[in-house]
């Protein structure tokens, strides 16, 4: 028989896959709604889809946090509700928006609602024993990926039969999920080990503090800020690069990111449990941040489409990084304090989110403009191995208190 721990991660992780399939289904379709919004004009259609996305980002950053301590207080389940409802009305009004300013007022409730990722992270803590939770964290990865996968698959079927149509479907999954939730999803954090809302802890200033306070967080906190920053020199320039340097087409930026995917869900899903159940956590943390390194130097260097495609690979094994990452951080807080964790963690990667596509974009375009004659428009892939390398060494430096309890420290 199942294990209620195993069960209740079962009932977590269909929550999750269900509401990243219906975040993936608006992908392909979105930059398309804002063009026939700004009637046609790409240049502006552009410059809003940025502006939607930094605002996404921002209200991520201010909330996370406060949906983290609430959380603690009250429990995961009502938050992840919340969070189901608030991505629901973001897709009906997206679906129903006649104008750029209702889609804003959408993504700003999608923004300060969306927590049922980060909330997630407790909700493992709170149901898997310690030893357990780096493979749970690879596990919910799996539903981050299939999500992005199958939802993107669906939205453009849908798209073909009508633009709005995949923010309708986005809207029933999301609903539905509430439903599943309200119905079946069981509480993981019982009253006696909750704790007190904090308003100083729930903002962004509190959760940096939270962070700072205990010098393994902080020391994690630093990891994960260079290492989400060296992260997102992939997703901010592939199509870019791949088409300026070795002429790529849309099939093949298709069948490249297909890899990608594929590649990530093998990682999470069958050798992050193995490597930290082989490696401990410190270890297999650092094996991550070098594979992705050393990834990050043949996408950037590759003179060949060949190597540069077996650079996607290898890159995948950068998922290592993540799981022991967040297993390591849930050892240093109390069961009254996992949503306060996460949250930052999800602040801290949303302040990343807003500032790599500038970043990246800006460090392209240096390169194949004024600074071309240097040869080197792979400079993005460069500049984020330095910021691995960054991570890698704040790593290092804190090996005695960060090695795994399973290699390092005594029974």
């Amino acid at each position: 028989m199942m294990t209620r721990s195993r069960a209740a991660f079962i009932f977590i992780f269909i929550t999750v896959l269900l509401d990243m399939v219906s975040f993936g289904v608006i992908i392909p379709v979105f930059p398309q709604l804002i063009l026939r919004l700004q009637g046609g004009d790409m240049a502006g259609a552009a410059a809003i889809f940025g502006i939607l996305g930094t605002a996404f980002a921002v209200m991520q950053v201010i909330f996370a946090p406060v949906q983290g301590a609430l959380s603690d207080r009250y429990g995961r389940r009502p938050v992840i509700l919340l969070s189901n409802l608030g991505l629901g009305v973001d897709y009906v009004v997206m679906a129903i928006a006649p104008t750029i300013p209702i889609l804003f007022i959408g993504r700003l409730i999608s923004g300060a609602t969306s927590a049922s990722f980060s909330i997630s992270g407790a909700y493992v803590a709170d149901v898997t024993p310690p030893e357990k939770r780096a493979a749970r964290f690879g596990m919910l990865g799996v539903a981050f990926g299939i999500g992005f996968i199958v939802g993107p698959a669906i939205g453009g079927l849908l798209g073909a039969i009508d633009l709005r149509a995949p923010f309708w479907f986005s809207a029933v999954l999301s609903f539905a999920n509430f439903l599943y939730g309200l119905l079946i999803l069981p509480e993981s954090l019982p009253p006696e080990r909750r704790g007190p809302f904090r308003l100083r802890a729930a903002n962004p200033i509190g959760a940096m503090r939270f962070l700072g306070l205990r010098p393994v967080l902080f020391t994690l906190g630093a990891v994960a800020f260079f290492g989400n920053l060296g992260h997102d020199a992939l997703p901010n320039t592939f199509v870019l690069y791949a088409t300026q340097r070795f002429n790529f087409d849309e099939r093949a930026i298709g069948l490249s990111l297909a890899i990608v995917g594929v590649s990530s869900l093998i990682v999470q899903g069958f050798v992050v449990g193995r490597a930290v159940a082989a490696l401990g956590e410190y270890r297999a943390l650092l094996a991550g941040l070098g594979l992705g390194i050393a990834a990050e130097l043949l996408l950037g260097l590759a003179p060949t489409s060949a190597l540069f495609l077996i650079g996607l690979p290898i890159f995948s094994f950068f998922g290592l990084t993540g799981a022991s990452l967040q297993s390591l951080a849930t050892r240093e807080v109390a069961a009254n304090e996992q949503g306060q964790l996460q949250g930052a963690l999800s602040s801290l990667r949303s302040i990343c989110t807003i500032i790599t596509p500038g970043l990246y974009t800006g460090t392209f375009a240096l390169f194949v403009g004024p600074l071309a004659g240097l040869g080197v428009p792979g400079a993005p892939f460069l500049l984020a191995a330095i910021l691995l390398a960054s991570a890698f060494a704040v790593l290092a430096r804190s090996a005695r208190a960060l090695r795994s309890p399973a290699v390092a420290r005594p029974s």
